[in-house]
């Protein structure tokens, strides 16, 4: 497998394939590329010592560099080691960009996504934006600003980016991605992008993805194909067990009529125990709350007497 197709393999989320491929020879055009989609694959499987054992601690490349700071932000849990982490991804972003830079262009996107990755994770969206630059020429550059847009409700401004990149970019696998994810938020045509572009992908041999799975899955569940959304997360959680997005999604699936209410409760209570900090599981315990406060101000009017 060449560092293309290595490309296309992580933007459609076959995390654990890279994961466990064989680098080739240092010596080969391919080998930097493909160390590089390695390491932001264990990332990705939320394995960032695995990542930065990958990259090693001794080249000064600075895409490398990138990452390493990354894995560190992923990895520490006191906030004053992950400020550090994050202010080495600063200062990376600021040296690409002086006069006297000698990196690509290529590396300096590159580098701009994985500061950008880090900012959008500490919460600070506008240093993202900023970092990203919203003129950029840089297609997954542009996909983590649409992303972006959409996470904030501005599906307009991640429209605004996906129709300029077409204007210079190539009818990318990518482009095609974010067309999908633009389309998910939107509901554009019933969904019929998204469903049609996962369902393209996941019929190709060469691909395993549970990823894919699951946004098919999720796809299905907005379609209101709630039986055929169960198929795809089931399936999906079989290559990759106890997958938090999965099975946030099946738990939704199942309060649509995909289990028995009870099966639905349990998992429900399952995720819940495993996965406390999802922002699914935050957002019905912050509703919960509000709904519990609403309740106790109702003082309810006696029963009339007949």
């Amino acid at each position: 497998m060449d560092s293309y197709h290595v490309k296309q393999q992580f933007f459609l989320g076959a995390y654990r394939a890279l994961a466990d491929m064989k680098l080739p020879d240092q010596s080969s055009a391919d080998f930097h590329s493909m160390l590089l989609y390695k390491a932001r694959a264990f990332l990705a499987l939320d394995d960032p010592k695995a990542a930065l054992q990958v990259i090693g601690e001794d080249d000064e490349n600075v895409t490398l560099r990138a990452v390493r700071a990354l894995s560190k932000y992923t990895s520490v849990k006191e906030d004053t080691e992950k400020e550090a982490a994050l202010e080495e991804l600063r200062d990376l972003a600021l040296e690409i960009e002086g006069e006297d830079s000698e990196h690509s262009e290529k590396d300096k996107a590159f580098v701009r996504v994985l500061a950008a990755t880090a900012f959008v994770r500490a919460g600070e969206t506008e240093e993202a934006l900023e970092t990203l630059g919203t003129d950029t020429e840089d297609l997954e550059a542009v996909a983590l600003l649409v992303q972006i847009y959409l996470s904030i409700n501005r599906p307009d401004l991640a429209k605004k980016q996906f129709e300029r990149s077409k204007k210079w970019a190539e009818d990318d696998l990518l482009l095609q991605l974010i067309e999908s994810n633009i389309g998910l938020v939107t509901g554009k045509d019933a969904y019929s992008n998204p469903l049609s572009f996962y369902t393209e992908q996941l019929a190709n041999p060469s691909l395993t993805s549970p990823h894919v799975l699951t946004s098919r899955g999720i796809t299905r569940i907005l379609r209101n194909e709630i039986q055929e959304a169960q198929s795809d997360l089931d399936e999906s959680l079989k290559e990759q067990p106890g997958d938090a997005e999965t099975l946030a999604a099946l738990c939704i699936a199942g309060t649509l009529g995909a289990m028995k209410p009870r099966e639905t409760e349990e998992l429900w209570s399952d995720f819940c125990s495993k996965h406390p900090d999802h922002p699914s599981v935050v957002d019905v315990a912050i509703k919960s709350n509000l709904f519990d406060q609403v309740v106790a101000k109702y003082t309810v009017p006696p029963i009339p007497a007949a």
